[in-house]
């Protein structure tokens, strides 16, 4: 029986997107996003705890999100858990766990409340769907959004 690898966030941007361009030419944007859970401990007290997740967007998604997106954003993000290894320069085995986005969906305005899709300088129009390549901001579009797939953004 096949497995489900599904991950579901909304949280908040920790610093503004890093895009990068792969050496045929393939955007990747690389963003940190926390989220964050709170209770009440046997005594009564609040206790928070925030995790801070590595999301990857491929593709033209990932030139939206670096353009309109910006630390403190609320953004929405769907998609699948991979991780990856590789030795240091010291031959020690490294692990990153990170989640490929295959939606990303633009939600608050950040920490000083404002609304829509603005870009890091303030008063760029929203994205439209001729940004996203005809998919919507959501984008669907499944597959894996990695740079070997053929399914366009």
């Amino acid at each position: 029986m096949a497995g489900v690898n599904k991950v579901i966030l909304v949280g908040n941007l920790g610093a503004d997107p890093d895009m990068r361009y792969t050496p045929s030419g393939q955007g990747v944007c690389e963003m940190r996003l926390a989220t964050g859970e709170s209770w009440n401990d046997k005594n009564g007290q609040r206790q928070e705890r925030t995790e801070w997740h590595r999301v990857v967007v491929w593709g033209k998604r990932a030139e939206v999100c670096s353009k309109y997106l910006s630390k403190g954003r609320q953004v929405y993000v769907e998609g699948r858990i991979q991780t990856r290894s590789w030795d240091d320069k010291d031959g020690n085995k490294k692990y990153m766990t990170e989640i490929i986005a295959q939606e990303v969906v633009f939600i608050g305005g950040g920490k000083g409340g404002e609304g829509g899709a603005r870009g890091k300088d303030g008063d760029a129009p929203p994205p439209s769907d001729a940004d996203f390549g005809g998919y919507g901001s959501g984008g669907g579009g499944g597959g894996g959004g990695g740079p070997d797939d053929d399914i366009p953004f």
